[in-house]
């Protein structure tokens, strides 16, 4: 048994049936052409080759405990495969459609506490011959980036390559407690380990309550916590959702930043601004003030392994102008002042800070109905980094990889979005009671990427040349991905 540090206890805190906190990928892959077995005799191989590994390692061995009202780890001695592993089929006719619905009610679902927080299902029956792999883990055992990273683990740049090795058997953690160790302490010693990792996040707790009393003191470029305005998504949510997708060209985002001075970053966050700005136009709910995202900032570049490796910075996404320039000018300058304010502190005190200004006050938030009066922050934007190059799993290639996050009471609608390859994927998973038209958001997207390719002063093709010079010389490759993009765009709008 091993303790589980405070951000990921949030997570186990922050849960009920209709908050899952499980974060996920939704994969698409072609079966290689040499290949002539049905996709269901692939699926069937593969998923029978990996529960041959009937024992995982950790952290995919442990379930949570709560122990003297702190949370631990404790490993599964009755860990069951052949649970965490689920072979499906999408019914006819085998659309992105189907494939869609399926994991808005699959990832509606809770992980269950009694087992080890993680489950992969192998989907078959696309109609185009593909298959698709939805995986999610709970976010107290693991963040999207370590997520990635793992399923990426598992596959091969050489199509010819066999990788044999599962996701649960891929991950080993260094440092794991025995369960006798933890058991015989006195609750004297616990106390102290408490106190003693209490100390080393002092200062980063005390500067994320000074910026939670300073509120709206903050400059215009600064978006402090309750600086949000109350909006259509800051309501109590259901347990249903809807999750929607789209995947851009990363090179076209790379060229319009270094256009507009501004990181890819930045863009996405523009972009995303720009089509929230259209859906609650549609909705005649357009707040008069600029709406505010929490954005998730990788810490995984310093040092540290298992859990979560995140802190939590808020900008503005100046959806209050119509001006896609200066709605871009805005959301770098607030940004800039949210990354200047995490780098003067450690890594432990980056994620005391996201604690004390985030995740601290949601809870009471959430429990009082205060978060839709006084929201800390309106939507989460999220941009996972994933493989730069194609991948291949026993020989089916990877084709699209889109994230799958987490809406919650009073943060209706979470924006995640992941780099692979050349391409861009933007998932949108909301409540489907409380974001009525979520598919909508793909169109509002388009329109707000021309819309900022145009006010940059720059026709498409020239955005198209821009690309090319910076893209990598495989455009075989490149071509037949963004077919492959035009395909799922069609279904994930309907």
């Amino acid at each position: 048994m091993s303790p589980m540090n405070p951000q990921d206890a949030m997570f186990l805190l922050f849960e009920n049936r209709h908050t899952p906190m499980h974060v996920a990928g939704l994969q698409l892959f072609t079966p290689a052409k040499s290949d002539k077995r049905p996709g269901s005799a692939f699926l069937s191989e593969l998923i029978h080759t990996w529960k041959r590994h009937a024992v995982a390692n950790a952290p995919f061995n442990l379930r949570p405990l709560q122990n003297f009202g702190r949370w631990f780890w404790e490993e599964d001695d009755h860990f069951d495969v052949d649970y965490h592993l689920r072979h499906l089929a999408l019914p006819y006719p085998g659309r992105v459609r189907e494939l869609l619905n399926m994991v808005s009610r699959l990832h509606a679902t809770p992980l269950d506490r009694n087992r080890p927080l993680w489950e992969v299902y192998l989907i078959e029956g696309l109609n185009d011959g593909r298959f698709a792999i939805y995986t999610k883990f709970h976010h107290a055992l693991i963040d999207g980036v370590t997520g990635s990273r793992l399923f990426a683990s598992t596959m091969s740049t050489d199509p010819r390559a066999t990788k044999p090795m599962p996701p649960f058997w891929a991950m080993k953690h260094k440092h794991r407690a025995s369960n006798a160790s933890v058991k015989n302490k006195s609750m004297l010693q616990k106390a102290v380990e408490t106190l003693v990792s209490g100390k080393e996040i002092v200062p980063g707790l005390a500067h994320g309550v000074f910026d939670l009393v300073r509120g709206l003191a903050g400059s215009d470029a600064e978006a402090l916590p309750f600086q949000a305005p109350p909006s259509m998504f800051n309501v109590e949510i259901s347990g249903s959702r809807r999750f929607v997708a789209q995947s851009y060209s990363l090179p076209e985002f790379k060229a319009l930043g270094k256009l507009a001075g501004a990181t890819v970053n930045d863009v996405t966050l523009a972009v995303c601004a720009g089509a929230l700005r259209r859906y609650l136009q549609s909705h005649d709910a357009l707040p008069a003030k600029p709406l505010v995202a929490m954005v998730p900032v990788s810490l995984h570049s310093e040092g540290g392994e298992g859990g979560n490796q995140i802190a939590m910075v808020t900008t503005e996404l100046a959806t209050e102008i119509a001006d896609p320039i200066e709605r871009l000018r805005r959301i770098k300058k607030s940004m800039t002042v949210a990354k200047d304010r995490l780098r003067k502190m450690g890594k432990t005190e980056k994620m005391a800070y996201s604690a004390a200004t985030l995740q601290a006050p949601a809870l009471p938030l959430m429990l009082t109905g205060l978060g839709k009066r006084a929201p800390l922050c309106n939507v989460t934007i999220s941009n996972v980094p994933g493989a730069p190059q194609t991948l291949y799993l026993q020989g089916a290639r990877l084709d699209e990889a889109y994230p799958v996050s987490i809406p919650m009471d009073y943060n209706a609608l979470n924006i995640t979005v992941s780099s692979y390859g050349e391409s861009f994927a933007f998932g949108f998973i909301a409540c489907r009671r409380t974001v009525p038209g979520l598919q909508r958001m793909i169109d509002h997207t388009d329109a707000a990427l021309a819309e900022l390719r145009k006010a940059l002063g720059v026709r498409r093709p020239a955005i198209q040349r821009a690309v090319k010079k910076m893209a990598k010389p495989n455009q075989k490759t490149a071509a037949s991905a963004a077919k492959r993009r035009r395909s799922v765009t069609t279904g994930s709008k309907t």
